[in-house]
């Protein structure tokens, strides 16, 4: 894919807007165990052409999504990072989140901090954003890192109203930085 593809990119990674040609890696993607841990299941093909479907319209209308994110030097897919809004009920909703759901060989490589860093400055710079979330089950200290990498402060936890029928997942944390306290 070339590099004026992207609608942003990092030293080694492409941001860019979700193809019909994604759907066999994401779909591999979601229904990894591993990488779904955190999550009440794994995802049916259909759930993922859905969740395109839903990540396409929320580009739309609001101006950025969850990219879709290749490996400039490869090409190759390996997941999204980017943000959504997100307007389940809670105290810090409605707000702007980010994250990421990176395929198993892209783990431990440091795509997921370096993604992370560059959505956030892509939000407080050129979408001008002033305050930007994350959350994750309070099992996952993978992505609780990740946060902490990319200088967001714990807010507390929460039950997401959204996982209620899943107990197991639904006890979350919260992170958040505002852009007064970023810097790249």
């Amino acid at each position: 894919m070339e590099k004026n593809r992207y609608i942003f990119s990092s030293e080694r990674l492409g941001f860019r807007s979700w193809e019909n040609e994604d759907l066999e890696e994401f779909a591999k993607l979601n229904s990894d165990e591993d990488v779904m841990e955190h999550f009440p299941k794994t995802l049916s093909n259909k759930e993922v052409v859905e969740l395109i479907v839903k990540l396409k319209d929320h580009f739309v209308e609001n101006g950025f999504t969850y990219y879709a994110v290749d490996i400039l030097e490869t090409n190759e897919f390996i997941g999204m990072i980017g943000l959504a809004a997100q307007k389940y009920i809670t105290k810090f909703t409605p707000a702007i989140d980010i994250g990421w759901r990176l395929k198993r060989s892209a783990w431990g490589k440091g795509y997921a901090t370096e993604g992370a860093k560059r959505c956030l400055d892509y939000g407080f710079s050129e979408l001008g954003l002033n305050k930007i979330v994350s959350v994750t089950t309070i099992k996952n200290t993978k992505s609780e890192n990740v946060m902490k990498k990319i200088g967001m402060t714990k807010k507390g936890e929460f039950n997401h109203p959204e996982l209620a029928d899943y107990p197991e997942y639904e006890k979350h944390v919260c992170y958040e930085i505002v852009k007064s306290e970023y810097g790249s």
